[in-house]
């Protein structure tokens, strides 16, 4: 094959462009399934593909190909995790502050807002990382979030959204404690039956 018509591999990108603004509780979060991946999933399924591999024929071996085909995802998901650890910028939403930043919503700011129509809602500003509409905790460049960001109690801001434009008055803008989701092992793991065989 000529030279030409090869592709160089590209580096990786980074996994967002820009800063990964973070809750020092959603860093936590990423710093535990990073550790989880590293010294448990993956020495787990490593195992599963060195006694699959004892087996021989490898183009067969269901057992081994899964594994391989699992380690690509692990080892992906821990390059994944190290660039936004390392692209974090924590900010604490506890951290005392000063002047416009006390009264108006930036990151890691509890908004409470009404529609036109008058339904009332309350979400906390988070990173991208952190996002669980379950919590109502969005993140700072969704367009709500966007829409939100340096208003002030009392202000009307519009949201741009997919659905629409839609006029919001906000209520209340405070700085509390967020609290996010801890990593938690996944059903189904391979490090989590190693100890049931």
């Amino acid at each position: 094959m000529r030279k030409g018509f090869t592709r160089r591999p590209k580096p990786d990108a980074p996994a967002m462009h820009g800063k990964n603004y973070i809750t020092p509780s959603g860093l936590q979060r990423l710093k535990d399934e990073r550790q989880f991946l590293l010294t448990r999933e993956r020495p787990a399924v490593t195992e599963v593909v060195a006694w699959a591999a004892g087996n021989g024929d490898r183009s067969e071996n269901a057992d081994y190909q899964y594994g391989k085909r699992r380690l690509r995802q692990i080892d992906g998901r821990i390059r994944f995790l190290t660039k936004r650890i390392e692209a974090a910028e924590v900010v604490d939403p506890e951290a005392p502050r000063a002047g416009q930043a006390q009264s108006r919503a930036f990151f890691g700011a509890t908004v409470r807002y009404a529609s036109a129509a008058g339904e009332e809602r309350v979400v906390s500003i988070v990173g991208t990382d952190e996002v669980d509409l379950k919590r109502n905790h969005i993140s700072w460049v969704s367009p709500l979030g966007r829409a939100l960001m340096k208003s002030a109690a009392g202000d009307s801001v519009v949201l741009q959204a997919p659905a629409g434009t839609e006029e919001l008055t906000v209520l209340e803008v405070r700085y509390d404690r967020i609290a996010v989701e801890p990593f938690r092992e996944p059903p189904g793991a391979e490090a989590g039956g190693k100890g049931n065989r």
